[in-house]
C-alpha cells in the first residue's frame, strides 16, 4: 500500500484586491474581512491529524493582508510549506520579508506576454513589470516560482511568447487554465487554437517550460469536442476524482470548506455549497459533513463538474496511474 499523500490547505484570507481584472469578481474589492492569526493557529493545531503539509493563501490579493508576514511565519514555524497566490503588484517590495518569514512558493498570475497586453487584461498599469521583477527576485532568493495563466479567445495566440518568457524567467511551474465567465466561451476556430497551443505542450522540456496538467482544452478528442462545443473544461478521468479531499479549500469569511479549490467558484447547484467548518466549538477541518461532501465529489466530480482546472484533472490522473505526485504538484 502506498503512503498517504500530503494534503493541501488553501485559505481565502481576504476578498480585497488592488487589481481590476475583467474576469474576476474580486476586482478592486474593498471588502473589510480579514482571516486572523488566531484562526490560523487553531487550524494549524489540526494539521498533524489531517495530513496537511502545504498551506496556500489566496484572496483577493493576499499581500494586502496586514498580518501576511505573521501568517506565513507562523505556518512555516509549524512545519508547513507556505505558498501565496498573488497578482504580483506588491511582490517586489515584499519578497525579502516573505522569504525571511519562510515562504516556499510564490504563485503569480500572468496572462499576457507583454506589458501592453497583460496590463490591459488586468486593467492595472505597471502590473506586468512588477510581476516580472517579482518572479525574478523570488527565484534569486530561493523561493519556488509558478505562473498561473488564464487563457481564452482574447490571448491564446500569445501563449507561445509567454512560454518563452516563463522559460527565460526560470519559472518552476506554469499552468494554463481556461477562462470561466459564467457563460459559454466561444472560440471561432478550434483548429487554430490547437495549431497554436499544441506545440506548447509538445515542446522539448529541455529548452521550454511545459504547462503542467492537462491541456486547457483537453488531451483526449472527447474532451476537446466537449470543451469547444460547450465550454466544459477537462475533468479527471472517471471513475473517480483523486484530488478531492487531498485539498481542503477554506472560504474563511463564509466559514465553509470544499474538497477542491475549484468548487467554491461554481454555482451552489454544482458545488453543493461545500460544508460548514466553522462549528459552534470552533474551526474543524474534519467533520462528518465535510467527509460526505468529499465522498460525493470523489465519484460525481468526473461526471458533473464544469469548471475543473488542468492541474486538478492532471493531478487526479497521476494518482489513478499510481504515478508519484511531485512536490507542489497542485
Amino acid at each position: 500500500m502506498s503512503a498517504p499523500r500530503t494534503r493541501y490547505l488553501v485559505v481565502r484570507i481576504l476578498e480585497a484586491c488592488n487589481a481590476d481584472c475583467f474576469m474576476c469578481g474580486y476586482a478592486l474589492s474593498q471588502d473589510a474581512y480579514r482571516f486572523t492569526l488566531e484562526d490560523f493557529q487553531v487550524l494549524l493545531a489540526q494539521t498533524p491529524a489531517t495530513g496537511i503539509g502545504y498551506v496556500r493563501f489566496t484572496g483577493g490579493e493576499p499581500l494586502l493582508h496586514r498580518q501576511i508576514l505573521d501568517l506565513v511565519r507562523t505556518g512555516s514555524a509549524a512545519g508547513m510549506r507556505m505558498s501565496i497566490i498573488t497578482n504580483g503588484a506588491l511582490l517586489p517590495q515584499m519578497i525579502d520579508a516573505l522569504r525571511e518569514a519562510g515562504l516556499s512558493q510564490a504563485v503569480v498570475s500572468v496572462d499576457g506576454a507583454s506589458a501592453d497586453t497583460h496590463n490591459a487584461y488586468r486593467n492595472t498599469p505597471g502590473l506586468f513589470e512588477r510581476c516580472v521583477e517579482g518572479l525574478a527576485m523570488a527565484r534569486e532568493r530561493g523561493v519556488l516560482t509558478r505562473v498561473n495563466t488564464v487563457v481564452g479567445p482574447h490571448n491564446y495566440e500569445e501563449m507561445p511568447r509567454l512560454q518563452r518568457l516563463v522559460t527565460d524567467l526560470d519559472v518552476a511551474r506554469w499552468e494554463l487554465a481556461a477562462i470561466k465567465l459564467g457563460r459559454p466561451i466561444a472560440y471561432r476556430n478550434p483548429a487554430h487554437v490547437r495549431a497554436v497551443c499544441d506545440p506548447i505542450y509538445e515542446a522539448d522540456p529541455a529548452s521550454l517550460l511545459i504547462p503542467f496538467g492537462k491541456r486547457f482544452y483537453g488531451d483526449a478528442p472527447d474532451e476537446q469536442e466537449r470543451f469547444f462545443k460547450t465550454g466544459i473544461t477537462p475533468r479527471p478521468t472517471p471513475p473517480a476524482c483523486h484530488l478531492v479531499g487531498d485539498v481542503i479549500y477554506l472560504d474563511a469569511k463564509e466559514g465553509r470548506g470544499f474538497g477542491c479549490s475549484l468548487l467554491p467558484h461554481r454555482s451552489v447547484d454544482e458545488s453543493g455549497d461545500g460544508a460548514c467548518l466553522r462549528t459552534p466549538s470552533g474551526w474543524q477541518l474534519d467533520t462528518d459533513e465535510y467527509r460526505a461532501h468529499v465522498a460525493r465529489f470523489r465519484v460525481a466530480g468526473p461526471l458533473v463538474c464544469t469548471g475543473c482546472s488542468p492541474i486538478a484533472a492532471g493531478y487526479s490522473d497521476l494518482v489513478a496511474r499510481s504515478t508519484p505526485v511531485p512536490t507542489w504538484c497542485f
